[in-house]
């Protein structure tokens, strides 16, 4: 199954270092039975796409919590084809539970914000929970993030990357 891990670019860096992401509380998100039911049409792809938003989302909430450690606020989203993960519907419909960590062979690309999206990535981190809970300007600042489109990138060139960073 493709999931797509949240993460932060202090987390690409021991991904890097140690060859291994442990997602946080196991989290991921995906193409489930059950955010396929949830959308009256879109293909495979469409979807897809959808469920890498709510990880980019979930990056989001990564940043607001300090899990970037000093690094540069930016939405990174880890895309990982694994056997280990379990739907969690009961949370959200593309929530996704992973058994244990991701090893770098699973990934099958990484998805980061460009310079450009650090001010608006900032703002969103901060309102991140407002948006959640209904706030129309939160949900606008957090809009202005979500405008910026994710890069695409490799696992090899994780390492080029984290080092022009």
């Amino acid at each position: 199954m493709r999931v797509y891990l949240p993460a932060t670019i202090g987390m690409l860096r021991e991904l890097v270092a140690g060859g291994k992401l442990t997602p946080v509380s196991g989290t991921g998100f995906a193409l489930t039975p059950a955010l396929r039911e949830s959308y009256t049409s879109g293909d495979t792809e469409e979807l897809e796409y959808a469920a890498l938003l709510d990880a980019a989302r979930a990056s989001l909430r990564l940043i607001a919590a300090g899990e970037e450690g000093g690094e540069p606020p930016r939405r990174v989203v880890v895309s990982a084809d694994v056997e280990n993960a379990t739907p969690r519907p009961d949370l959200d419909p593309a929530v996704v539970r992973l058994a244990g960590p991701v090893v770098l062979e699973e990934i099958a690309a990484v998805h980061v914000d460009t310079e450009d999206a650090e001010e608006a990535v900032r703002a969103a981190a901060d309102v991140v929970d407002a948006a959640d809970l209904g706030d129309a300007d939160a949900e606008f600042v957090l809009g202005d993030a979500e405008d910026h489109e994710l890069a695409w990138y490799a696992p090899q060139e994780l390492p080029f990357l984290l080092e022009l960073l």
